[in-house]
């Protein structure tokens, strides 16, 4: 299949490639199917969710734990039950980035991950239970090894 994107220009997808979100994204709970397509040269830390219903409709994601390796989220049980998963480390996560100029003034959302079943490929947009977490935290806060900003 075809699909025009927001950022890839038009691509080519299978219908495998399709994650589904039952109940959308908060905001945007009428859209319930995304394509994460990586960022050329992010070697899989910042990526996109696109939308294949509104082509104008994306929003660049992060592999959290390329940021803090010590991420944890944890899913209260409905959660966990919707996704069909009995713990958290069975899914895949990734958090929502506001990104701004300069870069450095870019906030990730990791008070509300995606989770993913990597199986079935059913998505989730949740709340974490947790306040060791914030909805934009900024994005210069984590530093390479290097010291250099993320």
């Amino acid at each position: 299949m075809k699909l025009q994107t927001k950022y890839f220009g038009e691509i080519d997808y299978e219908a495998g490639d399709v994650l589904s979100f039952p109940a959308g994204l908060f905001g945007f709970e009428e859209e319930h199917e995304f394509l994460l397509l990586p960022f050329e040269g992010s070697a899989g830390s910042l990526l996109c969710f696109q939308s294949t219903q509104t082509p104008a409709l994306a929003f660049v994601a992060m592999d959290p734990f390329s940021l803090s390796p010590d991420y944890a989220p944890v899913l209260q049980p409905r959660e966990l039950k919707d996704l069909g998963v009995q713990d958290s480390q069975e899914l895949g996560f990734y958090v929502l980035c506001v990104v701004k100029r300069p870069v450095s003034d870019s906030t990730v959302n990791l008070k509300c991950p995606i989770a993913i079943h990597p199986d079935t490929r059913v998505a989730r947009q949740v709340i974490l239970e947790s306040d060791a977490y914030e909805m934009r935290h900024p994005l210069a806060q984590f530093r390479t090894e290097e010291g250099a900003v993320c």
